[in-house]
């Protein structure tokens, strides 16, 4: 098959086409997709996957790029980068905008950079993602990065994707852990203060001790990794060999004792779950009893002559039927 072998070669132009099917609403399209993951699947498994998320301002495609370069040029590695840009909850559409602000390494032979619209989805999560990185990995991506559009959303998805999660954060921000579900502090395996340099040095120790006291206060992780805090400058590549270091350490330690795997299975099992309840949805909106019940009983719903609870029993046994 053309696209596989383009894909197995490297071929940046075949993989961006293949990547573009997979992000595509048309049936036809989807099954040439469908297609092409399977036959990639065998070749894939065998990258880094580390999801980068913070909130907006706080320099995730600088720190990105920094990453990635000094990953190229320190220790060889080939990076895809996909960063998921916000789609417009009225329009659809995205601004797109990574390439344009990770110059440095959007022109770098060693990295590859797929901006994809979240299209509103849950966490700014490309639907195809997941099957990107598969793709990734077939084309020989040592470290796949993924960046989301910030936190405020679910960042589930992301986790139930990624090996490593990275939190970026800032310093002298007023309340350290304002903005901050606990739910994305519990799932981060590192925080980084980012634009450490441009902030004092007592700012930075007393952020980073904040940040140590409310790792603290969660349980412990079931892979016995201790979640780390670290500051650097992404601008100026200061700290950015210290973020790899606590990376690898991390990856070691899974490797070593069994967890790196289990997760994978996990996030195998999750996301074969999520497709079903996708799929099934689908289905039950695109049904013909439903497209003609639906307006009727959804007014029903609003005027308060039926509860949302009955009125979807209602609809489910007509699509059962």
């Amino acid at each position: 098959m053309h696209y596989l072998e383009g894909i197995l070669e490297g071929n940046i132009t075949v993989l961006s086409k293949a990547i573009t099917l997979l992000e595509s609403t048309k049936i036809e399209n989807n099954k040439l997709a469908e297609e092409i993951i399977e036959l990639c699947l065998p070749f894939s498994g065998n990258s880094l996957r580390i999801g980068v998320t913070g909130v907006p301002g706080v320099g995730k495609s600088t720190f990105i790029e920094s990453f990635g370069s000094y990953l190229i040029k320190e220790h060889d590695k080939k990076i895809a980068v996909l960063a998921i840009d916000p789609s417009s909850q009225k329009s659809g559409g995205s601004i797109l905008g990574d390439k344009t602000r990770m110059n440095k390494l959007s022109v770098d032979d060693k990295a590859f950079i797929r901006p994809s619209p979240s299209s509103g989805a849950l966490g700014g999560v490309a639907k195809a993602t997941r099957e990107t990185i598969i793709l990734c990995e077939a084309a020989g991506f040592d470290i796949i990065l993924i960046e989301t559009v910030g936190v405020g959303q679910s960042e589930t998805d992301v986790n139930s994707m990624v090996d490593f999660f990275l939190l970026l954060m800032l310093a002298g921000a007023g309340d350290e852990l304002q903005g901050i579900k606990r739910g994305i502090m519990e799932m981060a395996d590192v925080l980084i203060i980012n634009k450490a340099d441009s902030e004092d040095a007592t700012k930075v120790k007393l952020a980073k001790q904040n940040y140590k006291n409310a790792l603290h206060l969660f349980p412990p992780n079931s892979n016995g990794w201790i979640p780390k805090v670290e500051s650097c400058s992404a601008l100026n590549d200061i700290g950015i060999q210290k973020v790899w270091n606590i990376v690898s350490k991390h990856y070691e330690l899974t490797i070593s004792n069994g967890s790196f795997q289990k997760n994978r299975k996990d996030q195998a099992r999750f996301w074969l779950n999520e497709t079903i309840s996708d799929a099934v949805k689908t289905m039950f909106y695109q049904n013909e009893k439903i497209i003609t019940l639906l307006p009727k009983i959804e007014a029903d719903v609003i005027n308060g002559k039926i509860s949302p609870f009955k009125a979807a029993n209602l609809l489910l046994e007509e699509f059962k039927k």
